[in-house]
Parts: structure tokens; sequence; C-alpha cells
């Protein structure tokens, strides 16, 4: 055993070094001042190309400033493996649900003419806001300007992506005027109600509400119009389910490649030999995704996700993030209606 004095040594050196590393980037940083960061020169020099003024980006650069606990929130973003029930419970609560059905009520309309325009049902769009803030009521605590200049000049792995994010961030802020050290976020740089990162905000948003303005930020509407968007254009199908319960055995055999967030890629012949049936009747050449989730120790709960249930991973790579929007959708439209969502279930598809 280490002698208490050396171990408190050993232990104020440690802390030490982790203080000197903090100190040590930050300077590294200078705080994104273009005149000392060269990273910053780069980019403002890409930026002024497309046509921003230079000034303006020099002034916003120097702005930002370096946050440690970025790229400690980046690092620890994995969280333990959680179970469906667990990560379900997380979402499928009371409160949640009562608040998605005051938000459709609320903006009833505006959900009405996203279906007509996108074909996505309101439940869905609701459930995504839902999931993602709350319905707006937690947006994210981090200037969005901060997080991006850290992950775009400091992130190890990925310092290509979010500059690419940032860039994005600035031409953003400078069409609509507003003050990009204003605007705050989730500490990787999603904003808004429904928690777009910059690029997708630039691809995706739209003016739904017809005052010349994409904001997502304080405008529901054009949050609304936005997702149904966003959805549509990655290949979302009018009236389609998502998913279809199954059966299978006791343990998810391992023939069957489950969970992957891609288009559907399994048979339906090759699932039923490896004993996973569809309950409902479907096409036998019917490609679909499997799901396995667990719902208790070693206890699992089997369903088929269709492509509307691929392009609910495009928001969020995650089978579980897909399967809790989809319930909570169904759960916000029971509420309402006391009928399940037949636009999110589906019913069986003879011959389909």
């Amino acid at each position: 055993m280490m002698p208490a004095g050396m171990w408190k040594r050993s232990v104020a050196g440690a802390v030490a070094a982790v203080v000197l590393w903090g100190l040590s980037l930050a300077l590294i940083a200078g705080d994104f001042d273009p005149t000392r960061h060269a990273g910053a020169r780069s980019l403002i020099e890409e930026l002024s190309d497309r046509g921003l003024e230079r000034d303006w980006l020099e002034a916003a650069l120097r702005d930002a400033e370096f946050r440690p606990g970025v790229l400690e929130a980046m690092a620890g973003a994995a969280e333990r493996r959680l179970r469906w029930d667990e990560y379900r419970d997380i979402f499928l609560t009371p409160e949640r649900i009562a608040q998605g059905v005051a938000f459709l009520d609320a903006h009833e309309a505006a959900f009405a003419r996203a279906e007509a325009a996108f074909g996505v049902p309101p439940e869905i769009i609701a459930a995504i806001i839902g999931v993602e803030t709350a319905y707006g009521r937690h947006t994210g605590r981090h200037r969005v300007l901060d997080s991006l200049a850290t992950l775009a000049f400091h992130h190890p792995q990925r310092g290509g992506f979010f500059r690419g994010e940032l860039a994005a961030f600035l031409e953003i802020t400078r069409e609509q005027e507003v003050a990009p050290g204003s605007l705050k976020g989730s500490y990787a740089g999603a904003m808004g109600y429904p928690q777009f990162i910059p690029t997708s905000y630039r691809a995706y948003a739209v003016d739904f509400d017809g005052d010349g303005l994409r904001d997502l930020w304080t405008n529901p509407v054009d949050a609304i119009g936005s997702v149904g968007n966003y959805f549509a254009e990655h290949g979302w199908r009018c009236g389609e389910p998502v998913y279809h319960e199954a059966v299978g055995p006791d343990a998810p055999p391992v023939a069957i490649d489950f969970n992957r967030t891609a288009p559907p890629y399994a048979r339906l012949a090759a699932l039923a030999e490896a004993g996973v049936q569809s309950a409902a009747p479907l096409a036998e050449g019917r490609a679909v995704i499997p799901l396995a989730l667990e719902v208790g120790e070693q206890r699992w709960r089997y369903r088929v996700g269709h492509q509307n249930f691929y392009v609910i991973t495009r928001y969020n790579h995650s089978h579980l993030y897909a399967m809790a929007v989809t319930e909570l959708a169904e759960a916000i439209a029971a509420a309402r209606t006391s009928h399940p969502l037949k636009a999110t279930t589906g019913s069986p598809e003879e011959g389909a």
C-alpha cells in the first residue's frame, strides 16, 4: 500500500497536471483571436471568399471562447449501454405525453399544413421535438459559437466536421442578422426546438410561417415545418407504417444482424428460419430492419422496422432513439384520440 504522504503528493501532482493541461489548451486556443490563431485566420479567408465581411468574421471569432468542458462532454458522450425499457422510461413519461398533446393543440394548423406538404404525421413531428427539447423547453445552455469553435479547432478526431459546422453557423447568423454569441444550444452545437446542427439548418430549415426568416430558435411553426421537410427529404413514405410487432425466441438468434440503422436489409424468409416472424402479414420478399429490444434482464421484445423507421434514424443514428420517437408519437396520438396512431403502427399489410 502506498504511504499516505506519497499518495497525497501523487494526487496533488495529478491534479496539477490536469490544471496545467487545461491552461496549456487555453493558451494554444488564444480564445480564437484571428491575429494569433492560424485556424481562425484560415476560416476567415475561406468565408470571406464566399462573401462574408472580414471585419464581421474577425469580431465573431474574437468573441468565441475556448470551453474545455465541451471536449469533456464529447469524450463522455457515450453513456452506459441502456436496455430498451430504461431508455424508453426517459422519454415516455405522463408529463412529456401531456406536453405533446398541448403542443399539438397549440399549433394544430401548422401541423396540418406540414402533414399536407410533407406527408409526415403530426404526432411524429411533435415526438421529435418532444424527445429533443421537451417541445422547446430545454434547447441547451452552451453558447453555440463557443462549442463549435472549441470542437472545430481542438477535437482530436472530428475537428474537420465541426469546422464545417462552425462555418455554416457563421453563415446562418450573418444571413439572419443574429449575433453569433447570443445563441445557445447543446455542447455539440445543435440548436433550437428541433436541435438541428448548422449544416442541417442550412439544408432543411424552412420559413413555414412566411415571415421571411427561418427561425428554429424561437419559432415553433418554423420548427414544425422544418422537421417535416427533413423527413420528406430523407425518404419518408406517407401512409406507411414505421414498424410491426414480431415474435421470436427467448434470446436473439446469432444468425440475425439486429438493430442496424440502415435501410431495410433483412428478408422475412431469413428471419423466419431463425425463429423471428412478423405478427402482421407482410409480402414474402419484403426487406425489414429486425429489432431486438431488451426489456429486462435477458428478456427481449421483437419488432420489424420499415423505411420510415430508417428515416427516423437519419435524425439520430440510434435504433433506441427511433423507437422512443415512435412510441411517444403513439402515446400522444392515443392521448388525443383514444386510438393508436395508424400511420405509426400501421394496419396489417396483406400483400404489401
